[in-house]
């Protein structure tokens, strides 16, 4: 199908693209890697009226020391997260993920930034930044602003991020020595996950999920069984509990369940073993 008309500017700066945002009003989108927006626009689910291209601001493509955090630019490709030396050793669950997204030409043109603002409950990067308890910077014409990750996803491609507000910086807490473990069930290689476990051991453990519901979530009753001293063949029974999975062609909601139980099973292994 073909997308709606719509007029196009190109932004140098955050600073121009807020502008372009602002003056636009809720009919205007953010285009970075593209490969979440266009589909949307060529099935007509998503129409603006006015896209401002981001995608060659390479000031907002970097991985930096932050002190405790990693400090990442919103434009930051997934291959260069998954090769970058820093995150490697800083955020290994991180750029590990970053590495399994799609195929190589999606991690050479997608960006962290854009995978994160879609809120695609289906995606792997924002399971990967809750169990890492990240926090998303945020630019708008009322200054920057910080939210936890465990507050930024509020729908079925929903987000905090208000009309004129750009997504410009992830920071990671530093989790070099901790234990991790990314756990992916799906059909193909390249598919998206049927379900996916991003998990974080790091003192207390946090668990993210990967097509478990309306927005990417955490297994909150199984981390809080872990917390009271649960084993993980225990606590993995307890992954799905309060969650409300989709029924769709490629698995039921029951099903996915019981993989959500048996991968955080698998990667509470994998995590303590390491």
């Amino acid at each position: 199908m073909i997308p709606a008309s719509f007029d196009y500017v190109r932004a140098s700066t955050a600073d121009e693209a807020v502008q372009r945002l602002s003056e636009a009003g809720e009919d205007a989108k953010l285009l970075a890697g593209g490969h979440s927006l266009l589909p949307l626009m060529r099935l007509r689910m998503a129409t603006p009226s006015l896209l401002v291209d981001i995608g060659g601001m390479r000031d907002l493509s970097y991985v930096k020391d932050g002190g405790d955090s990693l400090a990442i630019g919103a434009l930051t490709r997934h291959g260069e997260l998954a090769r970058n030396e820093l995150a490697r050793r800083e955020a290994p669950l991180l750029a590990h993920v970053a590495g399994q997204v799609g195929d190589p030409q999606v991690r050479h043109r997608g960006t962290i930034g854009g995978s994160i603002a879609h809120g695609d409950p289906a995606s792997d990067l924002p399971a990967a930044c809750l169990a890492l308890g990240a926090s998303f910077v945020t630019a708008s014409p009322r200054g920057e602003q910080t939210r936890s990750a465990d507050e930024f996803f509020t729908g079925f491609l929903e987000t905090a991020l208000a009309p004129d507000e750009m997504l410009v910086e992830i920071r990671v807490p530093k989790s070099a020595g901790a234990t991790w473990s990314f756990q992916k069930f799906n059909r193909r290689a390249q598919d998206w996950a049927i379900v996916g476990v991003a998990l974080a051991r790091n003192g207390s453990t946090r668990i993210g999920l990967v097509n478990m519901g309306a927005t990417p979530l955490r297994a909150t009753a199984a981390e809080d069984a872990l917390a009271g001293g649960a084993s993980p063949a225990e606590a993995s029974s307890r992954a799905g509990d309060g969650l409300a999975p989709p029924s769709d062609l490629s698995a039921s909601a029951e099903y996915r369940r019981h993989l959500a139980r048996v991968l955080v099973r698998r990667a509470l292994e994998e995590a303590v073993a390491g």
